[in-house]
């Protein structure tokens, strides 16, 4: 066991760096120069574009550019190229803001989608899974950022209450509680919008691998010898059919960057996706590459965590 943790973190690691040195290179030959030091902004004088160039090495050749960034960012001196704070410190603020979103979001996929798409699977044919079919490919069809607009339209229009952003403002003397229930309120609406599109494609997976399961001989020969049927389906077929969603939740982690960009931007979340989506905008190129440095390396961490819930889901795959 010892041996396969230190063996695929050496692995990992390995690739995490290559892919830090693709994502650089494909960052920088990009097309395009950050917004601090284009020559078309009248704001800035060229000894003054000069001087922003040099202090960020920007006319250094790419492999010093990539050392520099990798010592300041292992440092904690990266410095963003948009407001010349510290890139590490803007990421966590985002970050916390992001997880309350993120976890609340998965949540609501996870615990719903399995029992719908189970009990679809288990009363194939029946009205309710005809019914939750119908929904979830509505749900897959319908454009996520236009059902946003139109509830925050509906809300604001007939309870003129406020749902954008993170709080409301001019709460500062409200009480603890009050101020709590009001983050609750501006969380609700963005994650029901960015829950609908994952309960509908997740509960349509367990459906479909309910019913190869259900289907087998083991489970008619569990049938035969007369146990429960909630014994059946939870504890034979469930644990059979879960294998393929082992690599889907361990993809779940790089959703808290690049998961929720469309809904931050639409809701006003001051989050990870947003705070990309500005970047990007300004061409800030510390805080992009550490944001998709960020991203993979979260993308290595859940495929770790799902190589080790296999072994434990499927006592016939072995570590070693």
């Amino acid at each position: 066991m010892w041996a396969f943790i230190g063996r695929n973190l050496v692995l990992r690691i390995a690739l995490l760096f290559v892919v830090s040195v693709l994502i650089h290179t494909i960052i920088h030959i990009a097309p395009g120069e950050p917004s601090q030091v284009d020559p078309s902004n009248p704001r800035m004088k060229p000894e003054d574009i000069a001087k922003i160039r040099a202090a960020f090495h920007l006319d250094d050749p790419l492999y010093l550019q990539y050392a520099y960034w990798l010592t300041d960012l292992l440092t904690g001196e990266l410095k963003s190229f948009k407001d010349n704070q510290p890139v590490l410190g803007k990421i966590w603020r985002r970050f916390l803001n992001s997880l309350p979103l993120f976890v609340c979001t998965t949540l609501l996929v996870w615990t719903l989608a399995f029992p719908v798409g189970i009990h679809a699977a288990v009363t194939r044919g029946s009205m309710f899974d005809r019914t939750s079919t119908f929904l979830a490919y509505a749900m897959i069809s319908f454009p996520g950022f236009v059902l946003a607009y139109i509830l925050i339209l509906e809300i604001v229009q007939f309870f003129e209450i406020p749902v954008i952003g993170l709080r409301t403002f001019g709460m500062e003397s409200a009480s603890s509680l009050f101020k709590f229930m009001d983050r609750i309120w501006h969380l609700v609406l963005p994650a029901f919008v960015g829950a609908l599109g994952g309960i509908a494609v997740l509960s349509r997976y367990v459906r479909s691998q309910m019913l190869e399961v259900v289907n087998q001989d083991y489970i008619r020969t569990a049938r035969a010898k007369g146990l429960e049927e909630d014994t059946v389906i939870y504890r034979h077929a469930l644990r059979n059919a879960l294998l393929p969603f082992i690599t889907m939740f361990g993809l779940l982690l790089p959703g808290l960057v690049g998961g929720s960009v469309i809904f931050e931007t639409i809701f006003a979340w001051p989050g990870l996706g947003r705070l990309g989506f500005e970047a990007i905008l300004s061409r800030d190129f510390p805080v992009i590459l550490t944001l998709n440095v960020f991203g993979a390396a979260l993308t290595l961490v859940g495929t770790f965590v799902s190589d080790v819930l296999y072994a434990v889901a499927d006592p016939r795959i072995r570590l070693e």
